[in-house]
C-alpha cells in the first residue's frame, strides 16, 4: 500500500481506497458515511484525488464502536453532531475509549487473519509479542485471545517512541490509581444508594458510568496538559541563556 504525505503538516494521507481497508469497510460504505455527514470531506489533491488522513480513520473507529454498542445509524448522527467539528484524531481515540468503556470486558478468539483485519495494518512476530506483553493478546493454539476493548488502543501504542519497559510501567500506574479512584467513587455512591432496591443501584451504575469515565478523562487531559507545560517550561528555565 502507497500512502502520501501532507506536504504541510506531514501527517500521512489516503485515498478512498485505503482508507477502506485501513477500517475494513467497503469503499461504497466510506461514501455512504461521507453523504450522511459522519465524516468530513476529503481533501482533493492532484488530478481530483480524495485524501483522507487520521481524523477520518478516528471518526471510522469511532463509528464502528457506537455500532458494537448497539447504536443505529440514525443515533449515530445524532452523537457524532454533539462533537466539536475541530477534533484532532487525537480527541475522537478518546471519545472511543469512553463508548468501550460503556460496554462489559469482552474477550474473544481469533484467527491470525482476524486479528490483522481487527487492527488495520500488518503485525510482525514483535508487534505480537509487544501486545502480547500488555495483556491485550494471548496466544491461543493456532489463533489469539484478545482484550476486543483494548486492541485499539495497544495497537496505536506500537508506534509510540517508548521503550516497552516505560509502556508496561505507565500501565501499572494508570491501573493502580483507575483501581484507587474507583474503590472511593464506589465507596462514595455507595452511602447515597444504600437505601434503594437492587434495581435501582444497577439502574444508577448504567447511568452514572459513562458520565464518571467522561470526567475522569477529562480531568486527567487537562491535568497532563499542566503537567507538560510545566514540564516544558521547567527546561525553557534550565537552558543556558
Amino acid at each position: 500500500m502507497t500512502t502520501d504525505t501532507d506536504s504541510d503538516t506531514g501527517e500521512p494521507t489516503l485515498t478512498i481506497d485505503e482508507l477502506a481497508a485501513r477500517a475494513g469497510i467497503t469503499v461504497r460504505t466510506v461514501r455512504f458515511y461521507g453523504t450522511k455527514g459522519l465524516l468530513p470531506p476529503p481533501v482533493i489533491g492532484p488530478r481530483r484525488v480524495g485524501h483522507y488522513g487520521q481524523q477520518h480513520v478516528a471518526r471510522l473507529a469511532l463509528i464502528e464502536e457506537l455500532q458494537h454498542q448497539g447504536m443505529t445509524l440514525a443515533a449515530i448522527e445524532r452523537y457524532l453532531e454533539q462533537l466539536p467539528q475541530d477534533l484532532s484524531h487525537h480527541d475522537l481515540a478518546i471519545h472511543r475509549a469512553v463508548v468501550a468503556s460503556w460496554a462489559p470486558d469482552t474477550v474473544a478468539t481469533v484467527t491470525a487473519e482476524q486479528l490483522q483485519r481487527r487492527v488495520g495494518r500488518p503485525l510482525d512476530a514483535d508487534d505480537v509479542e509487544r501486545l502480547t506483553a500488555m495483556g491485550v493478546v494471548r496466544p491461543d493454539g493456532d489463533g489469539y485471545r484478545i482484550d476486543s476493548g483494548l486492541l485499539r488502543l495497544a495497537v496505536q501504542l506500537l508506534d509510540v517512541p517508548l521503550s516497552q519497559d516505560a509502556i508496561l510501567a505507565a500501565r501499572r500506574v494508570l491501573i493502580a490509581h483507575s483501581r484507587a479512584a474507583a474503590h472511593e467513587l464506589s465507596q462514595l455512591f455507595r452511602v447515597e444508594v444504600s437505601e434503594r432496591a437492587e434495581e435501582d443501584v444497577k439502574s444508577l451504575s448504567a447511568h452514572m458510568q459513562p458520565i464518571v469515565v467522561q470526567a475522569l478523562l477529562t480531568t486527567f487531559q487537562r491535568s497532563l496538559k499542566e503537567e507538560v507545560h510545566q514540564w516544558l517550561a521547567a527546561s525553557e528555565e534550565g537552558r543556558p541563556s
